[in-house]
């Protein structure tokens, strides 16, 4: 008897807990006012926040790969640590950001604009950058990052 409910309940576990992705991923934050949100320490691989206002937020530690923030607010938000692998930071506004130790590795972020933001150990192998802020980048450009052991002046090219 036990093994007949067994089987069905298996088949559902099966079903939502390892074929659908996982709430999170799949969300999109776009064109949302998130100001000071906590978004620390998540896995938010894919998510959406185009256009969105995440200024003074906390995304500290998380696992942002492959995610957008095409013309994202960031002024005075935390991404230290963060995982910014083929992100799409274009048109983003990172005044006062902090990427300490953050991993954009293949990211995009052309036309992002990144003014006093810290980057001590961050990681910016294969970003496309404009000339101007690669200049403002470089001068403040030091450390290495912890996770992938590249210099972050030799990451940007400095």
């Amino acid at each position: 008897m036990q093994r007949r409910l067994l089987a069905p309940l298996l088949a559902l576990w099966l079903v939502f807990g390892l074929l659908l992705p996982s709430a999170e991923a799949a969300m999109d934050y776009a064109k949302q006012v998130l100001i000071g949100a906590d978004f620390s320490n998540r896995d938010m691989q894919g998510v959406t926040f185009n256009l969105t206002n995440l200024r003074e937020a906390d995304l500290s530690g998380s696992d942002l790969q492959g995610a957008s923030l095409y013309g994202a607010k960031l002024q005075d938000a935390n991404l230290s640590r963060t995982n910014l692998r083929d992100a799409t930071l274009d048109s983003a506004v990172l005044n006062g950001t902090d990427l300490t130790d953050a991993v954009l590795e293949d990211a995009f972020a052309f036309n992002t604009r990144f003014i006093d933001v810290t980057i001590s150990g961050a990681d910016f192998t294969n970003v496309p950058l404009r000339g101007d802020v690669l200049k403002t980048l470089c001068a403040a450009a030091e450390g290495t990052n912890p996770v992938t052991g590249r210099d972050t002046r030799d990451t940007l090219g400095c």
